[in-house]
């Protein structure tokens, strides 16, 4: 029988990923017939002890690097305070323009990074990434005129882009999904840790300024640029690779965690490349949702952390006062942060404590805007912090998409378009009023965003309880029958027909491979 072209192109296609996923199952097999692991071996492992190892072997270098590649956003607008523009000779609308082009390559690279890093070790890329965008933010030091300035900063935003998303979809295949927020968070703090840190070393660096013939805020790029060096080349023998390779558990501990998070849903299997993934992401309409909601506390957040000493500078204080009393601010952020991460992991309803702090912080933007007193803004700044840093929905969107490639596109999707927003207007001094007003509309974005998120995710798990999301599944041999049996709220085959709409498929592993997070057993977080 003559086949077409096409048809061809797709039995090739389905050839080679089943051979893909047969090379995965055999090395599997191999690896478990050299190192047999006895039940006992598993049973008698202390899961809380083996969390705590988790936490202290993973999440503070990452911490770390998040915090480095963050000193590198507070630092560019903190250098305008001690002269930067008027040395390169450059205009307001240029300072602009060299802030915003790093989000536009980070937003670009950020997809295919973390396709990238599914396929490669974490160690080896996410150190790569690190040791060259060191020595792109040292270079930065160095340059002498505004064309160099827009190169090293589009380059930053392209070896930059890999790190946020990748390391949010690298902890979501080590946790399950009620233990990602609080460690997301702690992450994250690192971001307002740079806040407080930089403000605090740009102050101290900047008394270097005459020192080799270059200015303080060259040095401050210099120095920085050269520690995330040193930091990048350390990170290949520091970042562990992904729990099937990591090197610092045993292998009853690693079976123990492939267990715990399959037994929670996770699909922790090899499953070889396919574009069908990252189109499932595209396709989900939730995908474009969490878009919006990233896009109101990004365009937020990154405004804030550029332009937070500038603010403050122009409600009287000098550059170093000013930096300085960004600090506090940064520090309540951390703290405000890490304890919606618990309170998130603890209770759920992440949805509710996302519009909770979405609203303190659009309080705190009308302040900003109404008011003309420094005390009552600067008070205002700190509100403003609630509705962005505690509200970084990177666990809750993780938790909500299963299947390792369509999860790290999705991540990855949200996070590179939220980058895409926010700056405001050194003509707009010193109350800021039109840049205020804007991230306003994005605060108020991101809390309708979520609102209309936690209502889909309510309806479909309310279809799923009621069958009507349930597959075919076609077990010949079950004493149930074969024609379709559906999936409990705890991911239990239950007795009745599904519906042909929903798939056919051989067994429910199968079904849970193929559907991710639309398989009619998964459940979102709300």
């Amino acid at each position: 029988m003559n086949t077409t072209p096409s048809e061809e192109k797709q039995s090739q296609d389905q050839e080679q990923e089943r051979s893909d996923r047969e090379s995965s199952e055999k090395t599997d097999r191999i690896s478990t017939e050299a190192n047999p692991i006895t039940t006992n071996d598993v049973q008698e492992i202390d899961e809380k002890k083996l969390i705590r190892k988790l936490d202290l072997r993973l999440v503070p270098w990452l911490s770390i690097l998040y915090l480095l590649a963050f000193l590198d956003r507070t630092s560019s607008p903190m250098v305008s305070l001690y002269g930067m523009e008027k040395d390169l000779h450059i205009t307001d609308t240029q300072y602009l323009l060299a802030l915003t082009i790093f989000f536009f390559s980070y937003s670009v690279f950020e997809v295919p990074s973390n396709i990238v890093l599914k396929r490669i070790r974490p160690s080896i890329w996410l150190s790569f990434l690190m040791t060259m965008w060191g020595i792109c933010m040292t270079v930065q030091g160095l340059v002498h005129n505004y064309g160099g300035l827009l190169g090293t900063r589009w380059l930053l935003g392209f070896f930059e882009a890999g790190l946020f998303p990748g390391v949010a979809y690298y902890l979501s295949c080590w946790y399950k999904r009620s233990e990602l927020g609080l460690r997301i968070a702690l992450f994250f703090s690192a971001a307002t840790v740079s806040g407080a840190f930089g403000g605090l070393l740009a102050a101290a660096i900047e008394n270097m300024d005459g020192v080799g013939g270059k200015r303080g805020w060259s040095w401050i790029f210099i120095l920085e640029g050269i520690v995330t060096i040193i930091a990048g080349i350390a990170s290949f023998w520091i970042i562990q690779d992904f729990p099937d390779r990591a090197t610092f558990i045993t292998e009853p501990e690693r079976q123990f965690l492939i267990n715990r998070l399959q037994e929670a849903g996770r699909n922790t299997s090899n499953e070889p490349f396919s574009v069908k993934y990252v189109l499932q992401s595209m396709r989900d309409y939730k995908t474009w949702i969490c878009m919006l909601i990233y896009m109101g506390f990004d365009g937020a957040l990154f405004a804030f952390s550029l332009f937070t000493p500038s603010i403050i500078n122009q409600l009287g204080f000098k550059a170093t006062p000013a930096n300085l009393l960004s600090v506090p601010v940064y520090v309540w952020a951390c703290i405000i942060t890490c304890v919606v991460g618990v309170l998130g992991d603890r209770f759920g309803r992440r949805g509710d404590l996302n519009m909770l702090f979405f609203g303190i912080g659009a309080v705190g933007y009308i302040i900003l805007i109404i008011s003309r007193n420094p005390a009552l803004s600067y008070f205002a700044v700190y509100l403003a912090a609630c509705g962005m840093y505690p509200t970084i929905r990177t666990a809750w969107v993780s938790a909500n998409v299963e299947g390792s490639y369509k999860r790290s596109v999705t991540l990855a999707m949200c996070i590179g378009f939220g980058n895409l927003n926010g700056a405001y207007r050194a003509k707009d001094t010193p109350w800021y009023r039109l840049g205020h007003s804007i991230v306003l509309i994005y605060i108020l974005t991101g809390f309708t965003a979520s609102l209309i998120y936690k209502i889909v995710c309510v309806r479909e798990n309310g279809r799923r309880e009621r069958g009507e999301r349930d597959e075919i599944i076609d077990l010949s041999d079950s004493p149930m029958g074969g024609d379709g049996l559906g999936m409990d709220g705890d991911g239990k085959v239950r007795g009745g027909r599904g519906d042909e709409k929903n798939g056919r498929f051989g067994s429910v592993e199968e079904a849970k491979r193929e559907k991710g997070d639309a398989w009619s057993g998964y459940r979102y977080v709300t």
